[in-house]
C-alpha cells in the first residue's frame, strides 16, 4: 500500500468498535474514518466489519487482519522509538506489573531510583492475577515461580527463603511443632493463587513435595491477609522472608521449624521479547537487578 493510512483507522476502530471513537483517537471525523476503512475493503477485496446503526463489530476476517495489523504497528512505534530516543536520557511513563507483596521489596529501593531517574514515571500495578503484559499496556512485570511464557525476555531479580510462622499467641495456646509429622496436627493458613485457584505448596518434605496431611484452616488469595491472619493468631504459614521480616523482628511472629531446610523462591523481570528497550526500561531493569536483593 502507498500509505498505512486505513491500517492505522482500521486498528483504532477494531479497538474501540466505534468510528467516533477511532476519529478522536486520529483527530479526524467519524465519517472520514469510515471512507478510510472503506477503501481499505475495497483494496483487500473483503468486508472487516459488520455494520449496523448501533455497533460495529469484526468479521472474521476483520479479527485475523487486526492480530496481524496490530504488532505491524506495535513494531513501528519501537522502531520510531528506538530512533527518537536513542540519545536521549531515559524518561516517560514505565508501567510495571508486580504482585501486591511486591511493595515490601520494590519501595525501599524506589527513592533511590527515582533520584537518580527524575524523568522516568511510574506507573506501578500491584495485582496477584497473571496479567498478559502486551495487552495489558505494560512494559514489565515482575513475576515469582517458574517462567513459562516464551514471548518475554527475563532477568533474575534475586532468590529469596520461604519461612514457616506462627504468632506467640498461637504457640502459647498449640504449642509449635518440632518435626514434620508434629506440624500434621496444627491448623495452617494457606496461600491460593488467584489465576489458577490453586494452594500454593509446602515443599517441606526431604524430596520436595509437601507433607501429608496438612490441617487447613483458612485460605486467601491476598499474602498480605495471609500475613495478617497469622499475626491474629489463626495458624501456621508459610510465607516470603521479606513478608515476615518485620514482624519477626517486632516479635508478632515467631518461625517454626528453624532446622529445617525449605525451598527457596525466584523473582523475576520479564518483558516482551519483541519490544526495543528503551532507555527508561533498560536503567529500571539494570537497577532493579542490583538493588532489589543485594545479600543474594
Amino acid at each position: 500500500m502507498d500509505n498505512l493510512n486505513g491500517i492505522v483507522a482500521f486498528v483504532r476502530t477494531a479497538e474501540t468498535l466505534s468510528f467516533v471513537a477511532a476519529g478522536r483517537k486520529l483527530g479526524i471525523s467519524a465519517s472520514a474514518v469510515g471512507k478510510t476503512i472503506a477503501k481499505l475493503e475495497r483494496a483487500l477485496g473483503v468486508r472487516l466489519f459488520h455494520r449496523t446503526t448501533r455497533r460495529v463489530t469484526l468479521t472474521e476476517e476483520g479479527r485475523h487482519f487486526h492480530e496481524r495489523c496490530h504488532w505491524i504497528l506495535e513494531e513501528l512505534r519501537d522502531a520510531e522509538s528506538m530512533l527518537s530516543k536513542a540519545a536521549q536520557s531515559p524518561r516517560g511513563r514505565l508501567r510495571v506489573s508486580l504482585p501486591v507483596i511486591g511493595y515490601r521489596f520494590l519501595m525501599p529501593v524506589l527513592p533511590a531510583f527515582c533520584a537518580r531517574y527524575p524523568d522516568v514515571e511510574l506507573d506501578l500495578d500491584f495485582n496477584d492475577r497473571l496479567v498478559d503484559v502486551v495487552d495489558g499496556g505494560f512494559d514489565a512485570v515482575i513475576r515469582s515461580g517458574a517462567l513459562t511464557d516464551s514471548s518475554l525476555t527475563s532477568r533474575r531479580l534475586g532468590p529469596f527463603r520461604f519461612v514457616l510462622c506462627a504468632s506467640p499467641g498461637y504457640a502459647a495456646s498449640a504449642g509449635l511443632p518440632r518435626t514434620l509429622d508434629e506440624l500434621e496436627g496444627h491448623g495452617c493458613v494457606r496461600y491460593r493463587f488467584p489465576t489458577t485457584g490453586k494452594l500454593q505448596p509446602w515443599p517441606l518434605a526431604a524430596d520436595g513435595s509437601e507433607p501429608r496431611n496438612l490441617r487447613t484452616v483458612m485460605t486467601c488469595n491476598n499474602m498480605e491477609a495471609l500475613r495478617g491472619a497469622v499475626i491474629a493468631g489463626f495458624g501456621i504459614g508459610f510465607m516470603p522472608d521479606f513478608l515476615a521480616r518485620d514482624a519477626l523482628a517486632s516479635g508478632a511472629l515467631t518461625t517454626v521449624l528453624d532446622d529445617h531446610p525449605i525451598a527457596a523462591g525466584q523473582f523475576s523481570i520479564l518483558w516482551p521479547s519483541s519490544r526495543q528497550l528503551l532507555p527508561k526500561l533498560r536503567v529500571f531493569v539494570d537497577f532493579m537487578c542490583a538493588h532489589v536483593f543485594p545479600a543474594q
